[in-house]
């Protein structure tokens, strides 16, 4: 997708602040320690405009109850909402302060704590606090202005652990973790740009050293609406690669769902209401989904849709209305739903479909059906959910909140919350901005990270694109550290571009090797315990929590003396004498293999080659 005019998009970075909580003085780090625990239900109450949201009133209609784990050191009695906040923590509003001084946002002079009602169990208070500290900065991507609209100090919901039979579990030890929140303006046009901007942003936030790192520690919300219709947010993308598929998916299905609403408007359309109980036509139904209902005592039920047919599951793939429809079934704790698109099909064979279709008199070219089989209560709400959704086709892209897939796709969670769940927070006293803080912050504020790029080129070689790529990781101050000795620029710039890239391609959380164990690995390789060939394999293991002498002894990777490796580089050469004499010196890359499996780790490189060029010689 190129054409900038198709789509808007912004995006919301939640960043999580290496400090102390928000309002106590708990440690913000996860626990997986034993836990006490306790059982809470939150009912959603009106905001400050005495209106109900109508996202909070959603969650609510789910009924779910919530369990709360209470790890030690890392929850306390504020945590459960029993006891007032302390007081805001100064170190995390400095960062938030010093972030907006480098996007050149407005800072607000007196700030102010609201509370954001949320009833998804996420908060045993049903609220979450946050403060706008800045407005109206400005960050530059590719030569491009994009407005960076607000900065936030909120924190963090708790952690969910499992969810089952009704009731979510969740821990405490990540609620209250101190968030900084940057929402951009709608400037995005293209999908790429969306993963340019979130890079921009993060490196920027990584310069102020002070932000936690590693999977789950920034997340970010994904806004998109085509010109001229409702906004949909995709919430909680963690993974910044995928940022242009959930972009580029979500716009074609903006895009579908127009469509629908244009061929429906060239329709006589009709939404019916009333639930009709068909039942005693699927008595002898062979469906497995339709069987297992009706032996658990429950119902068939279903809902006319006069001109809707072709729509809820197009031939051509395109028009999936049925799936949207089936998502919302969902919220309301049913596996899924039939509809007339799709059947005959899953053991509901022709007559059961034309046995319906008489009893709904849905005859015409263009009507349709849906049906749910289930215990009745259920099936009734998932149908409301159905019917709801039908109605809102009408109109084309309803205000919804995404949830994002690992495939690049979403799913639907909840309306699009609104003002209507803010309140202020009265036991958090408002905190008044000096001018003395300011100067402060001014005087203090970290360099850019262009500035950093070109100190890593003047001072250690790297070209543009390798300084980049490591100040983007935020991994400069460490490079930096190890790169003090020359002789070890080359290799801490592989292990930072390559060795890391890969490891986190295969699903390691390279952010999560302590800096401490970096230092080590490379003090080991300078006093020659291992060779550099050894590196990926030493820190996939030290990333398993490995200490690194450990892992030296436990890869086999101590040192061999020369001698030692020309007597077994001699035995590979002895054994391949025939295939040597054919080939001569050209021999010498195919032996390479089996030479370095042998000695990998153990040995140099460079001195494996030059060792079997010798004993090669030997033979010819």
């Amino acid at each position: 997708m190129s054409s900038g005019d198709r789509f808007i998009c912004g995006i919301e970075i939640h960043q999580q602040l290496n400090t102390k909580k928000l309002f106590c003085s708990c440690d913000s780090e996860l626990s997986e320690e034993n836990a006490s625990s306790f059982f809470r239900r939150l009912r959603p109450i009106a905001g400050e405009s005495g209106i109900m949201d109508r996202a909070a009133l959603a969650e609510s209609k789910k009924r779910k109850g919530f369990r709360y784990q209470t790890p030690p050191k890392v929850s306390c009695l504020i945590d459960l909402d029993e006891e007032p906040p302390n007081g805001v923590n100064e170190d995390a509003l400095d960062i938030v302060l010093t972030f907006a001084a480098m996007v050149n946002a407005k800072i607000i002079d007196e700030i102010y704590f609201m509370r954001k009602i949320v009833v998804d169990g996420s908060g045993p208070g049903g609220y979450q606090r946050t403060a706008m500290v800045a407005v109206d900065g400005h960050i530059d991507v590719n030569g491009k202005r994009i407005k960076i609209e607000t900065v936030c100090l909120e924190e963090d919901s708790s952690r969910k652990v499992e969810e089952k039979d009704g009731e979510v579990t969740y821990r405490l030890d990540r609620l209250s973790i101190p968030l900084i929140e940057i929402a951009t303006g709608p400037d995005i046009r293209t999908p790429e740009e969306a993963m340019e901007v979130a890079l921009r942003i993060g490196t920027i936030l990584r310069a102020t050293k002070r932000v936690k790192r590693g999977i789950g520690t920034i997340r970010e919300d994904i806004n998109v609406s085509i010109p001229g219709n409702c906004r949909t947010e995709i919430k909680g993308a963690q993974e910044l690669r995928l940022l242009p598929t959930y972009v580029e998916n979500e716009v074609q299905r903006h895009t579908m769902l127009l469509e629908i609403k244009r061929i429906l408007g060239t329709r006589d359309v009709s939404i019916c209401d009333e639930m009709i109980d068909v039942t005693d036509i699927f008595k002898e139904c062979t469906s497995k989904v339709i069987k297992g209902a009706l032996s658990d005592k429950g119902k068939v039920l279903a809902v006319k849709l006069h001109g809707f047919a072709g729509l809820l599951n197009g031939d051509d793939g395109k028009l999936r209305l049925g799936a949207e429809m089936a998502q919302r079934a969902r919220t309301k704790g049913v596996k899924g739903i039939f509809h007339s698109d799709e059947l005959p099909a899953y053991g509901i064979d022709k007559e059961f479909v034309d046995r319906v279709r008489e009893k709904l008199n849905v005859l015409g070219k263009y009507d349709a059906f849906v049906l749910c089989a289930e215990k009745e209560g259920k099936a009734k709400a998932a149908l409301e959910a159905v019917i709801e959704r039908a109605k809102e086709s009408l109109i084309g892209v309803p205000e919804e909140t995404r949830d994002p897939q690992p495939d690049g796709t979403s799913r639907y969670m909840r309306p699009l919350p609104g003002a209507a769940r803010m309140y202020p927070e009265t036991d958090v006293l408002p905190i008044v901005i000096t001018k003395e803080k300011m100067k402060q912050i001014y005087d203090n504020l970290p360099e850019l990270p262009e500035k950093i790029e070109k100190r890593l080129v003047t001072n250690y070689g790297l070209n543009e694109q390798q300084a980049r790529q490591i100040v983007r990781e935020g991994n400069e101050d460490i490079f930096c550290r190890i790169a003090k000795d020359k002789e070890m620029i080359s290799v801490a710039a592989t292990t930072f571009l390559n060795i890391f890239a890969e490891m986190e391609r295969e699903g390691t959380d390279v952010a999560a090797i302590p800096e401490n164990t970096i230092l080590a690995i490379f003090k080991s390789l300078k006093e020659g315990k291992f060779a550099k060939e050894a590196l990926p394999s030493l820190f996939r293991e030290t990333a398993k929590g490995t200490p690194v002498n450990d892992a030296i002894s436990k890869l086999g990777l101590s040192t061999m003396s020369e001698s030692e490796a020309s007597k077994i580089i001699a035995k590979i050469v002895k054994e391949r004498e025939a295939f040597v004499k054919e080939k001569g010196a050209a021999s010498a890359g195919p032996l390479m293999g089996p030479v370095m499996e042998a000695l990998r780790g153990k040995l140099d490189g460079k001195k494996m080659n030059d060792l079997l060029m010798e004993e090669i010689k030997k033979v010819l």
